[in-house]
């Protein structure tokens, strides 16, 4: 049962992040994630495709957490990336969340949209049952330095960044506030929601425990 309460927070979490990502999409014009800026810029100068890139940088990102700290690289950890497309493709599909109107309320929606995504991902790594590949990369670093999530994040997403602007990558105004809006919010979600998927783990368990004890 603690089990399925943790794979019902993370599906909820990667539904809400997916939809923050989408909202944000529709909103490209204002600027994408720093990761996207270095996958476009790699798409551009060696081939393949955005996503092929997405993917190798996933993989690449696993092997240096799985160095660093095992504990965030689970079945969740490659789950992410083949959930958060499908949801994102589905809430396309759907068509119901705004779209641009080329006015100031772009930059409202975008913001939402950027909020959003750091309570999504802010809630499925407090599920326990693996971080993204991007996530536990920063969670990696975070446990082995002592910095705050927020900090490593804004670290490493901003390094992402520069790498991504040299090699010629697409950079807005939103591309730099991204950042610095999702990471605290990141930050202060996972760690409430983490307190509470242990409390209610541990409850669940109690309660297992106890009524197996009165069995016979």
């Amino acid at each position: 049962m603690a089990q399925g309460f943790r794979w019902f927070v993370y599906i909820i979490g990667i539904l809400i992040f997916s939809m923050g990502i989408t909202i944000t999409v529709n909103m490209q014009h204002l600027g994408v994630h720093p990761w996207d800026v270095l996958n476009v810029a790699l798409f551009e100068i060696v081939g393949l495709s955005i996503g092929s890139w997405a993917i190798i940088i996933s993989f690449l990102l696993i092997i240096i957490s799985w160095i660093l700290d095992k504990s965030y690289i689970k079945i969740g950890t490659f789950l992410n990336a083949v959930l958060i497309g499908v949801f994102v493709d589905m809430y396309m599909w759907l068509d119901f969340l705004p779209k641009a109107t080329n006015s100031w309320v772009d930059v409202v929606i975008i913001i939402a949209g950027i909020i959003v995504m750091g309570l999504g991902g802010g809630i499925y790594n407090s599920a326990g049952v693996g971080s993204g590949p991007r996530d536990g990369f920063m969670l990696s670093i975070s446990d082995k330095t002592g910095a705050s999530i927020g900090k490593v994040r804004i670290i490493v997403e901003s390094g992402v960044l520069v790498i991504g602007l040299l090699l010629g990558g697409p950079v807005f105004v939103f591309t730099f506030i991204f950042t610095f809006i999702q990471s605290p919010i990141f930050e202060y979600t996972y760690l409430k929601m983490h307190k509470v998927v242990e409390w209610v783990s541990s409850s669940r368990m109690k309660r297992y425990s106890s009524d197996s004890g009165h069995i016979g």
